[in-house]
């Protein structure tokens, strides 16, 4: 079965990834495809589409859009799979982030890997499943969580935990736990940001 795009939804957008070897013809042939799943959550909404990963021409990006625009009247963008740091996490929790000292690991984290700090943790790369990041104040991901994540580890209910994509089955922050469910289906909902919010709540978004 092709699977030349991936389709998943983050918080107020809908990402399309297109394979970066992918062939138009396959491209445009699978997006008529997940059109009809994409229409059906849709519904009355008209969240915004990004199309990314794959450099397109225009005459492809044209392609793509008229596909869309078949099923889904929807404003659409496309981004460069290139851009990578820290500018690029949005933060969308509402309190101010503490300034604190900040260990910076560059490269993945393996299973089986940990990592400690009493201050704030940048891992520049991913943190697989069965790795650990322990922090005193914030963790940030610049790709992707897998394995667990412990912010304010010493109880400053104040630390955020920020990724690319949080898919871990668990996340901590002070003493907050919060299991995390796998999405069914092909389309799945992208969480990026976990806080604790003014009513003593671990929220995932």
């Amino acid at each position: 079965m092709s699977n030349s795009i991936n389709i998943s939804i983050k918080k107020n957008q809908v990402i399309i990834r297109i394979e970066e070897n992918a062939e138009q013809k396959e491209v445009i042939s699978d997006l008529k495809k997940k059109m009809i799943e994409l229409k059906n959550l849709y519904k009355e909404d008209k969240t915004p589409i990004l199309i990314t990963g794959k450099v397109l021409k225009n005459k492809e990006m044209d392609e793509i859009q008229a596909v869309i625009r078949r099923f889904i009247d929807v404003q659409m963008d496309f981004d460069s799979p290139k851009v990578l740091g820290l500018h690029g996490i949005k933060k969308t929790f509402y309190k101010e982030v503490a300034t604190s000292e900040t260990r910076f690991h560059k490269g993945s984290l393996r299973s089986g890997q940990k990592i400690e700090s009493e201050g704030s943790i940048v891992i520049i790369g991913d943190v697989n499943a069965g790795a650990e990041v322990i922090a005193g104040e914030n963790i940030v991901v610049l790709g992707n969580l897998r394995g667990l994540a412990h912010a304010g580890a010493k109880g400053n209910k104040d630390a955020i935990i920020e990724a690319s994509e949080i898919d871990s089955v668990q996340i901590r922050i002070a003493d907050k736990i919060k299991e995390i469910e796998k999405s069914k289906g092909e389309i799945k909902q992208i969480k990026t940001s976990a806080y604790i919010n003014d009513k003593d709540e671990l929220i995932l978004e």
